[in-house]
């Protein structure tokens, strides 16, 4: 069996990549990173460093990596007669991963099972993205190839932060992770991945992921920030931080059990697990890697406006994920661009003309206004 993992970073190698290891694949990876791509083929293994209670070395062997930007020929060639498709790229990325597994497509065996194709990212229906993206690269040709491959989406959770210096490929990781895959596009035949378990409907899966973790990390990250103080660990410790982070899965756990139909109790047992995992003083995580991309992280569908949105027009609460959305607008970082370019926009543009851009969010919308005001507050603080 084979798999090809398009991402040989940090999530690739130390979470799906090892993963795919322990189901018995060939592992391939793919990047467009040379020093990376040679560090790996410079190797006959590496080792997964889980840190914090539980946690163990794990060695991963029986890898190769190819460059996807010098040698695509061959990464076509490796996607043509393999059994499983991985992606860990960021959603941005994923258009530019399908004219490769168009080529493999196009090279396989239309007699051979069909490609089982998974993205694993931090975003809702990630491999939906990626099936679309194939079929506009594909045009005309995709009804020829449209039974070569199924579709699954998933949701993946392992918190992995900025390595250690001098690690070479190993990567530390937290011990928890869950991956979670949808079942049905599989049939009979799923792919065989311990440690992943396959679901009818991944929907609750998803969006209890994002909006727990994804939602918990951040405002953790923005509200650290916000206090001067540089690790994840450290901001929890802070009962004030501690609490307003708290304020927040309250109101998008009381959306997910009203949604999803989940237990309370259970959503408020994974909460505390998720805090936990945050708190691991193991974890050498910051709040600027955290934080980083503040604006897409404030975008309509993610972790802050999503589940906000869908709380206030269900007449829940939202007064603790306002707060940290201001504590969002706040980052302010020069290394990363995007909150470079969001500082700026706070200094020239008018609050309802960021709110739209930023939130995607409609002037009618009920959390627009709320918004509209923490922009004007903090361009005001600005002024000053």
């Amino acid at each position: 069996m084979k798999a090809v993992h398009f991402g040989a970073g940090n999530i690739g190698r130390g979470f799906v990549g090892l993963l795919l290891h322990d189901g018995g694949y060939d592992l391939v990876f793919s990047d467009v990173a040379a020093p990376l791509v040679d560090a790996i083929n410079g190797v006959d293994s590496y080792t997964v460093h889980e840190v914090g209670e539980g946690g163990e070395d794990r060695v991963v062997t029986g890898f190769r990596a190819l460059n996807s930007a010098d040698d695509p020929d061959a990464v076509a060639a490796e996607i043509a007669s393999a059994n499983v498709v991985t992606t860990a790229v960021g959603p941005t990325i994923l258009k530019f991963v399908a004219p490769h597994i168009v080529a493999g497509l196009g090279l396989r065996d239309p007699s051979a099972p069909p490609l089982q194709i998974m993205a694993c990212e931090n975003a809702i229906n990630a491999t939906d993205l990626l099936r679309d993206e194939i079929m506009r690269e594909a045009g005309e040709a995709w009804d020829a190839l449209s039974a070569r491959a199924v579709f699954a989406n998933t949701a993946v959770d392992r918190i992995v932060p900025a390595q250690p210096e001098g690690g070479g490929v190993d990567v530390t990781v937290e011990p928890f992770y869950e991956w979670a895959i949808e079942r049905p596009p599989f049939g009979d035949e799923p792919p065989n991945i311990p440690g992943a378990h396959f679901v009818d409907d991944l929907a609750p899966y998803i969006e209890r992921k994002l909006f727990t973790v994804n939602t918990g990390h951040a405002t953790t990250a923005y509200f650290g920030a916000r206090a001067g103080v540089e690790r994840i660990s450290e901001a929890l410790a802070d009962p004030t931080i501690a609490a307003d982070v708290e304020a927040v899965l309250e109101e998008t756990s009381a959306l997910l059990v009203a949604k999803h139909e989940l237990d309370p109790e259970t959503q408020a047992a994974y909460r505390r697990t998720i805090l936990a995992r945050f708190r691991n003083p193991s974890l050498p995580d910051t709040v600027w890697r955290v934080g980083r991309q503040p604006q897409r992280k404030l975008s309509r569908n993610e972790r802050f406006v999503g589940p906000a949105a869908e709380a206030s027009e269900r007449d829940l609460p939202v007064d603790a994920l306002v707060k940290a959305m201001a504590a969002a607008l706040e980052f302010d970082d020069p290394d990363d661009p995007q909150s470079v370019e969001l500082q700026a926009l706070l200094r020239s543009e008018d609050a309802a003309g960021i709110t739209a851009a930023v939130t995607g969010l409609e002037l009618r919308h009920p959390l627009f206004a709320r918004i509209e005001a923490i922009v004007a507050e903090r361009q005001q603080a600005l002024r000053t």
